[in-house]
Formats: C-alpha cells, structure tokens, sequence
C-alpha cells in the first residue's frame, strides 16, 4: 500500500472511530462514514466492505497502540506496583471520557454478533487482561510488594470491576471519585504495607 493509500485509509479510520464513539455501533451506515470522510462511496470500498470490518480494525488498532503506550512508559526500575499503578491510570483516563469512548459501539457490535466461539475479540481482550494483571501480580508477590493467594482470580476481578466501570460510564454516569475508590480498593487489597 502507497503512502497516499495509507493515510487515506487512516483517515477513514480515525473519521469512523468518531463517527462510532457519537452515534454506537448499530446506528452506523456506511453512508455515514463516506459523508464524515469526504470521500466517495467508491473510495470507502477500496479499504472496507462494511461498519463491521472498520470497527474491528479501529479496536485492532487501538489494541495495539494501547499496549505500545503502556509498555512505552515501563522503565527497567520501575517496581510492579508502579506498572499497575500506570495501567490502572491509563484505564482511569480511559472511563472518565465523555464523549470519545467506544464501549457503547463495542457493546452493541458484540451483542449483535454474538459469538459462543472462545476466541471472539472481546473474550480476547479480556483474557489478554487477565494474563497481563496476572503475571503483574505474581512478579508483586516474587518481590514482596503484593499478597495474594490466587493471583489469577485476582486478576480476573481487576478485568470485571474496570469492565463493570465502563458499563456504570455509559449508563448512569460515573465520577472521578468513584473510579478512585475502586482503584484504590484495588491497590489496598494487593500491597503490602
């Protein structure tokens, strides 16, 4: 793909990653993003055939761009707790977005598109963020700056609580200091003082 090519197709995708985060996943045409681009239907069919393949490949990308974020700023000395202090911030800036937020065309695309299979994007995403606390917190426990007994269900309750925030986020709105408490009772329950 040329340069030309490629920021064409870049743009298509960060106009549609706002397009998503106005109106959700379900209200979105291909219509709308050809009219949010600028472009030509034509041209919006060279790069994608549907809403469908540009939100999975804007959550593709961002995935990406997340993780080169996150371990962009972990330095050799920093500590575990530091690293999770740094994901849980990260996942703070995350929910108390207003109005740049996907979750509610992520939400709809998968409950659109359900899907028993195990390895569906969003069970992905999820059991990704699971082995990454995981392994966060065993290193914790290796340097005695965690306890834990069950680092795995730990873990897996840090995923549920922040997914659980960022329904509450969506819903019924959420606040600075309630995302603050929870993230504090996550950091109280693992550090040893």
């Amino acid at each position: 793909m040329g340069e030309k090519s490629a920021q064409k197709r870049q743009h298509i995708l960060d106009t549609s990653r706002r397009v998503f985060a106005e109106k959700g996943f379900k209200n979105v045409t291909m219509k709308d993003i050809v009219e949010a681009c600028g472009i030509s239907r034509g041209g919006l069919y060279l790069y994608f055939d549907s809403p469908d393949q540009i939100l999975l490949e804007i959550l593709h990308m961002e995935a990406e761009e997340t993780d080169d974020l996150f371990t962009g700023h972990i330095s050799e000395e920093d500590t575990a707790a530091d690293i999770l202090t740094l994901f849980l911030k990260e996942q703070k800036k995350e929910l108390l977005q207003e109005n740049d937020s996907l979750t509610v065309a992520v939400y709809e695309y998968f409950f659109a598109h359900k899907s028993t299979d195990k390895n569906s994007m969003l069970r992905r995403r999820f059991d990704a963020g699971v082995k990454v606390l995981e392994k966060l917190i065993e290193a914790g426990i290796a340097t005695g700056e965690f306890y834990c007994e069950n680092p795995k269900g730990a873990a897996a309750n840090i995923m549920y609580v922040l997914e659980g925030m960022k329904i509450k986020a969506q819903t019924s709105g959420i606040t600075e200091k309630m995302v603050d408490e929870q993230l504090t009772y996550i950091m109280e329950g693992l550090i040893i003082e």
